[in-house]
């Protein structure tokens, strides 16, 4: 699929200098569009792999079917987001492909933006970083919103930017994986470098939090009223 997204996507690629030729590193996105998944590996010389909802492997029908097998094909790993020890899975399985020097690809934010904006980046991304001691290449997808937002099944054909930023070394945490303050550190800093490449408006919160807060309010008042403005 890669030549044929490339014809059609045309990206425009900046940084691919960043991204290690050999060994394990980590690269950290922004996660705008369904779309995502496909463009960032079509343009890498390098095989990545994702920790993919595991929805994403069990959806029913003949689309859960083409769903399932395009995912395992790429080499995505199905994480069960559900219950209190889903992040520890999230972060042994990432451990494991950087265990073998491979490259890991990881949206901080933990689900995909619902409105362009870039929002908090959640720890497990700094865990990984200071316990496997690798470089993380922060990665910035520009346009991606515009092609497919939320609720398009089809992407639109437009020409998209993919932007990698140079790597971020965290070897001065060594051993501080379980101290809250040097991952909340580690992971602000990642999600600034993103946010440099990208350009968006950022958002101090949980993506996740807002998104079933808007839901919530949605259902109490109709699709008619407007969410209110964040402050950040």
């Amino acid at each position: 699929m890669g030549p044929l997204l490339r014809l059609f996507f045309r990206p425009r690629i900046e940084g691919p200098e960043h991204i290690p030729e050999h060994g394990a590193a980590i690269v950290a996105g922004n996660h705008l569009s369904f779309s995502d998944h496909f463009l960032m590996p079509a343009i890498l010389k390098r095989r990545i792999t994702f920790l993919a909802k595991a929805e994403y492997f069990t959806g029913p029908g003949v689309k859960g079917r083409l769903t399932a097998a395009f995912f395992h094909s790429i080499g995505q790993i199905p994480v069960d987001g559900s219950g209190k020890d889903a992040g520890q899975a999230a972060i042994r399985e990432g451990l494991g492909v950087l265990g073998r020097g491979e490259l890991l690809g990881i949206y901080p934010e933990g689900t995909r933006s619902h409105d362009g904006r870039l929002y908090k980046g959640k720890v497990g991304v700094a865990v990984m970083a200071i316990r496997a001691q690798v470089p993380v290449v922060p990665c910035a997808m520009v346009g991606t919103f515009e092609i497919q937002p939320p609720g398009q099944v089809v992407p639109r054909i437009k020409r998209v930017t993919i932007r990698f930023g140079e790597p971020l070394d965290f070897s001065r945490y060594a051993g501080l994986e379980n101290q809250k303050a040097a991952i909340r550190a580690v992971t602000d800093e990642i999600m600034y470098a993103i946010l440099t490449l990208s350009g968006q408006e950022y958002v101090d919160e949980y993506a996740a939090k807002v998104k079933a807060a808007q839901a919530e309010l949605t259902r109490q008042t109709g699709p008619s009223k407007k969410f209110p403005k964040l402050r950040r």
